[in-house]
């Protein structure tokens, strides 16, 4: 009975050891610290002190795990074939790059982004090339420095031919550049199809736009703050298209655009203090912008920017958004009101929004090249460009919000935006949509 027993005993040990063969995932965890003593191995006892040689050691599906301390790449001359933001896309292009991930899906993965620094001295600081399916988390990418080529799209991350996870980084201070450049360091750049989900992080103090994507770019971009840079904060350019939620826009140049033949769906987002434009929509574009705030923009709060005589101008949709006190500086790109009409009416619903400044509440005449110019007309101008006068028609109304702060900016029980928004949308408790960057279905809980 007992030598039974034992051979039940090993036959079960022999099935369970060829189960957990059979199923052991195929991947592994490599260990990276600054810290470390070379040569190390990559193994938690014996981690690898370059990061470069710990990307290249892995093979997909696998994770590095980057350990405090700062990583510095070694930057190499990188020449690619294709331009992404050049008219001709088969332009050459000098450029150079630092961390690169290429042919192989791996996760990159920091304890967090104050405590593990990757410094790129680098135009594309990390590079993720033909990469399907990569994730690099709890990050700093910092210390770009721009190319002189300025055909580059420079940026801390870039991703071809790629998809990637950006989660929980700090992309900030890439901002060197040679002034002889125009464009300088961006923050998160997706080119050439590429599929990008950027989620969480804190774009700051880079020099060219926080987040960018060209030729047939896609990505879904939420819950990010985004500051203090040149540019746009999120650009959708060429045939690119995006989904942008809940993201904090401020002070670039222009705060979300979407420009030549792209999509874009803009919901609940705070954009203000930007210098020019709030939102725009340009080019044949279309957007779809719906309970956003824009606050406090230095020209117009959201501009549709297209030939009033040209029927293939940007399209889209402008619902339930809050257009507050914008137009505090000169007219530099566009004329300080709150919404710009100057591509054709009809092409853009504008609905159940309100426009509405703390100086003047409406000006209601047509645009005119000549009055635009004249001192006398109020710097704080809530009206809607070459449109009439959308005030009190399509729910659209010049009210004071009344928000309970200029933080989170939530609406006070008494204010008249609450259930003031287009009917056929709802807020998260299934009510009538508030006019409110917290209403929708989009909004935070």
């Amino acid at each position: 009975m007992h030598r039974i027993v034992t051979v039940f005993a090993i036959v079960n040990l022999f099935l369970a050891l060829s189960y957990a063969q059979e199923y052991q995932p195929d991947h592994r965890t490599i260990f990276v610290s600054a810290s470390g003593h070379q040569p190390g191995d990559g193994s938690f006892t014996k981690p690898f002190q370059n990061l470069q040689t710990a990307i290249d050691s892995a093979k997909s599906g696998d994770e590095i795990s980057v350990l405090p301390g700062t990583y510095a790449a070694k930057p190499s001359p990188y020449v690619e074939d294709l331009c992404g933001n050049c008219l001709d896309a088969r332009t050459k292009v000098n450029a150079s790059r630092g961390f690169v991930i290429e042919g192989k899906a791996i996760t990159i993965k920091g304890v967090d982004p104050d405590s593990v620094v990757l410094v790129t001295s680098a135009g594309y600081g990390v590079l993720f090339l033909d990469s399907w399916g990569s994730t690099i988390a709890g990050c700093q990418i910092t210390g770009g420095v721009r190319d002189k080529d300025g055909g580059a799209t420079d940026a801390g991350i870039v991703a071809k031919f790629s998809r990637v996870t950006v989660r929980n980084c700090k992309i900030i201070n890439n901002e060197y550049r040679d002034t002889t450049v125009v464009v300088g360091v961006g923050g998160v750049f997706g080119r050439e199809g590429s599929e990008l989900f950027i989620e969480g992080n804190e774009i700051f103090n880079n020099g060219w736009d926080g987040i960018a994507l060209y030729r047939g770019a896609k990505a879904f971009i939420a819950d990010n703050r985004i500051d203090k840079g040149r540019g746009a904060g999120i650009g959708i350019t060429w045939d690119a298209q995006a989904t942008v939620l809940r993201n904090r826009v401020s002070h670039y140049w222009k705060g979300i655009g979407s420009f030549g033949t792209s999509r874009a769906v803009v919901r609940n987002n705070i954009v203000l203090d930007c210098l020019g434009w709030g939102v725009i929509a340009t080019g044949t574009s279309f957007m779809e912008a719906t309970n956003n705030l824009i606050y406090r923009n230095g020209n117009c709060g959201f501009a549709n920017w297209g030939d009033r005589a040209d029927s293939l101008g940007p399209r889209g949709v402008f619902i339930n958004n809050i257009v507050y006190n914008n137009g505090w500086r000169d007219e530099w790109v566009c004329p300080c009101v709150g919404v710009w009409m100057l591509g054709n009416p009809r092409d853009f619903v504008i609905a159940n929004n309100d426009v509405f400044t703390d100086s003047v509440l409406i000006v209601t005449e047509r645009a005119n090249p000549d009055k635009r110019k004249d001192p006398k007309k109020p710097k704080y101008a809530a009206n809607y460009g070459d449109s009439d006068d959308l005030t009190g028609r399509h729910g659209n109304l010049s009210v004071n919000p009344m928000f309970a702060d200029t933080i989170s900016f939530r609406l006070l029980p008494a204010s008249p935006l609450i259930n003031a928004g287009d009917s056929v949308l709802t807020d998260l408790d299934g009510s009538r949509s508030d006019i409110s960057v917290w209403g929708g279905n989009s909004a935070k809980k």
